[in-house]
C-alpha cells in the first residue's frame, strides 16, 4: 500500500504577494505617475455603477476606461476623447451612457458632445454624481417606450411605389 500523501499547506495571499514581487526583482525601480482623479469621482463611480446594475430598466452596464497608457516606449490610446466613464443598454434597447463626477468635477467639452450625440440619437445619457442621480434619471426614461426617428433619415419625402 502506497503512503498517505500529505499536502502542502495552503500559500496565504501575503507569501503569494511575495513570490510574486521576486518574479519582478531585476526591473529598474520606477516612480508610479501621479493620481490625476481623486478619490470622491473613484467612489461616486462605484456607487452609481451599482445602482445601475440593479436598475430593473438596465440590461447591462460595464465601466469603460478611456485614456492613454505608456508600454515601453509606445504610448496606448484605449476608448476615445469624450467617451462616458459608464455604457450600458437598456432593456427597452437604448444606449445607456453615464459620465460620473465628483461633487464639484465639470465636464469637458468632449464628454458633453458625446452625451449630446447619445442623447440626439435616442439613448439615454446624463452625469451623475451619485447613485441618486441615476435612480431619478433611470425612473424619468425608464416608461418610454419608442425611441425617436433616426434624424439622418427622412422617409416623408421618399416615394414608395
Amino acid at each position: 500500500m502506497a503512503a498517505p500523501a500529505t499536502a502542502s499547506p495552503p500559500v496565504t495571499r501575503a507569501v503569494a504577494r511575495q513570490q510574486q514581487a521576486a518574479l519582478f526583482d531585476d526591473l529598474p525601480p520606477q516612480a508610479l505617475p501621479p493620481r490625476r482623479n481623486d478619490r470622491a469621482e473613484a467612489a461616486a463611480l462605484a456607487e452609481v455603477l451599482q445602482t445601475l446594475r440593479h436598475h430593473p430598466a438596465v440590461a447591462w452596464v460595464r465601466r469603460q476606461n478611456s485614456g492613454v497608457a505608456r508600454i515601453g516606449d509606445r504610448f496606448v490610446r484605449f476608448g476615445w476623447p469624450g467617451c462616458s466613464d459608464i455604457l450600458g443598454q437598456l432593456i427597452d434597447g437604448r444606449l445607456l451612457a453615464v459620465e460620473c463626477k465628483a461633487p464639484k468635477g465639470r465636464l469637458q467639452a468632449e464628454q458633453a458632445a458625446f452625451l449630446d450625440l447619445v442623447r440626439r440619437f435616442g439613448g439615454v445619457a446624463f452625469q451623475a454624481r451619485d447613485c441618486r442621480d441615476a435612480q431619478r434619471w433611470l425612473d424619468q426614461h425608464q416608461n418610454r417606450q419608442e425611441p425617436p426617428a433616426d434624424p439622418r433619415c427622412d422617409t416623408s419625402s421618399a416615394s414608395h411605389e
